[in-house]
C-alpha cells in the first residue's frame, strides 16, 4: 500500500497474518537453535556476545529478504525468546557483559539512525529543492500531525483503561496521564521512514522521491517534537501529579534501613574503644564530633510489621516485594 499499489480485504488480512505469524515463527526458530549451540559453549563471553550479534542479523536478513516476513518482528519474537528462556544459557560474566555490548551496539545505532535521519530532512526540506516544494504547508501540516498524535495516544488509552486498572499491579488516572504524555518515538519510527525513504529513491517505484522524503520529514519531526516537549516536561508533570514522591512503605524502608546502618556505626564506634593501640583517646569529645551518632532515635519498628487492619500497607509492601523481585530475576 505504501507503495501505491491497491488491496482488497482478504489480501490484506493474508498479508498481515503470513508476514506477522511467520516472522514469529523464525524469530522461535532461531531463538531455540541458538541457545541449544550456547549450551555447547563454557565461559567464553566473546563467543557468546558474537553468536546474539550474528544469529540477529541472520534472523533478519533470512526474515526481510528471503521468506519476505518482518524482519523486526524476528528479531524481536528472538529477543523476547531469550529474555524468556536464555538467562541461564550465559555463564559467568557473559550475561552482564552482553548486557553492556548490546547496549553500546543500541546506542551506535540509535545515533547513526539520527544522523542519517537529519541529513536526509535537511538535504529534503531545510535545502528547499525540487523534492520539497511546499514546505512551509508542510511545518503547518506537522504542527497538527504533533496535536494527532497526542490526542489518538489519549484516545486509545482511555478506551483501554477499564482494562488497565484490573490487569497487574493495576492503574491509576494520574499513571495513565503520564503513559499518555510520555510517549515518545525514536529511532525504529525514522528507520521504517528511512525504508519508505530508500523504496521512494529506487527506479521502479510507485512513490515519487518528495513522497519518501516528507515521510522522513514527518517522521523526524515528530520524534523531534516528543523528544524536547513531552520528554523535558514528563519530569514536571509527575511532580504535578504526586508520582515523584516516596510511598509510605518505601519511607519504612528507609528509615528502617538508616537506622541499622547508624546502629552498626555504633557498633563499629563501640569496637574502637576498645582497641588498645589506639592508646588513651577521649572517646567522649571524639563521639561529639560524630552528629550522626548522636542523633539516633528510639528503636524503628520493622518495616513490613504492621497491623493487620492496615491493608494499604500490605499491598503496598507486597507490590514492593514483587519489584524487586523482578529486578533482581535477570541476574540470578
Amino acid at each position: 500500500m505504501v507503495l501505491g499499489k491497491t488491496f482488497d480485504a482478504g489480501s490484506i488480512i493474508k498479508f498481515l497474518s503470513q508476514v506477522s505469524l511467520g516472522a514469529v515463527a523464525l524469530g522461535l526458530a532461531f531463538g531455540i537453535a541458538s541457545v541449544l549451540w550456547l549450551g555447547f559453549i563454557f565461559n567464553d563471553t566473546i563467543i557468546e556476545i558474537s553468536l546474539t550479534l550474528a544469529v540477529s542479523y541472520i534472523a533478519f536478513f533470512t526474515a526481510q529478504d528471503a521468506l519476505e516476513v518482518s524482519g523486526v518482528l524476528a528479531v524481536m519474537t528472538l529477543g523476547m525468546f531469550y529474555a524468556a528462556f536464555a538467562k541461564t544459557a550465559f555463564k559467568g560474566d557473559s550475561q552482564q557483559s552482553l548486557h553492556h555490548f548490546w547496549e553500546m551496539v543500541a546506542y551506535i545505532a540509535n545515533t547513526l539512525i539520527f544522523i542519517l535521519s537529519g541529513v536526509v530532512i535537511a538535504d529534503g526540506v531545510l535545502q528547499d529543492n525540487i523534492h520539497f516544494e511546499r514546505h512551509g504547508t508542510s511545518w503547518g501540516f506537522l504542527v497538527l500531525l504533533y496535536v494527532f498524535v497526542q490526542i489518538s495516544r489519549a484516545v486509545v488509552v482511555g478506551v483501554l483503561y477499564p482494562l488497565l486498572r484490573h490487569f497487574g499491579y493495576g492503574m491509576d488516572i494520574k499513571e495513565a496521564t503520564v503513559l499518555v504524555w510520555s510517549g515518545l518515538r525514536g529511532a525504529v519510527a525514522l528507520s521504517l521512514s528511512l525504508s519508505v525513504k530508500r523504496a521512494s529513491d529506487s527506479v521502479q517505484t510507485y512513490l515519487k522521491p518528495e513522497v519518501g522524503t516528507m515521510f522522513v520529514f514527518f517522521t523526524g519531526g515528530i520524534v523531534f517534537l516528543t523528544l524536547i516537549l513531552n520528554g523535558s516536561t514528563t519530569q514536571f508533570l509527575l511532580h504535578l501529579l504526586g508520582l515523584g514522591k516516596l510511598s509510605a512503605t518505601k519511607l519504612r524502608v528507609l528509615k528502617y534501613t538508616q537506622y541499622e546502618l547508624l546502629n552498626k556505626a555504633l557498633e563499629a564506634f563501640g569496637d574502637l574503644r576498645d582497641d588498645e593501640e589506639l592508646g588513651p583517646v577521649d572517646w567522649v569529645n571524639v563521639k561529639k564530633y560524630i552528629t550522626c551518632l548522636n542523633n539516633l532515635e528510639d528503636e524503628q519498628a520493622h518495616p513490613h510489621d504492621v497491623p493487620d487492619k492496615d491493608d494499604h500497607v500490605h499491598t503496598m509492601n507486597l507490590k514492593d516485594t514483587r519489584v524487586r523481585l523482578l529486578n533482581g530475576m535477570p541476574y540470578t
